[in-house]
């Protein structure tokens, strides 16, 4: 499985590239209290912007579907630099293993 990983302020997104879907793991969640990882869900196409922090994944072909977001980076101004917790890749396998 190919996987990508783009971290944004709140959460780690992963990117099976070989079965083009994606799932979100949540930042700074308790998983006693609630979910801590989406489900999978299918996408069309990924568009990472080499000049900006930010990214677009485009969930159907005609891409009117679209989410935005933006990776997270040092002195971010999304967030307002505060710190984001980091998922180690062992974290990763296990939350978002299907």
């Amino acid at each position: 499985m190919d996987m990508l990983t783009l971290e944004s302020c709140h959460s780690t997104w992963v990117f099976d590239t070989n079965r083009m879907r994606f799932c979100r793991i949540l930042k700074e969640t308790e998983a006693s209290q609630r979910r801590t990882s989406t489900e999978w869900r299918p996408y069309w196409y990924l568009e990472v912007y080499p000049d900006s922090e930010v990214f677009c994944v485009y969930l159907n072909a005609d891409r009117s579907r679209i989410l935005r977001s933006w990776r997270h980076a040092s002195h971010c101004a999304q967030c307002d630099s505060q710190q984001t917790t980091e998922l180690s890749l062992d974290d990763i396998r296990r939350l978002t293993s299907a």
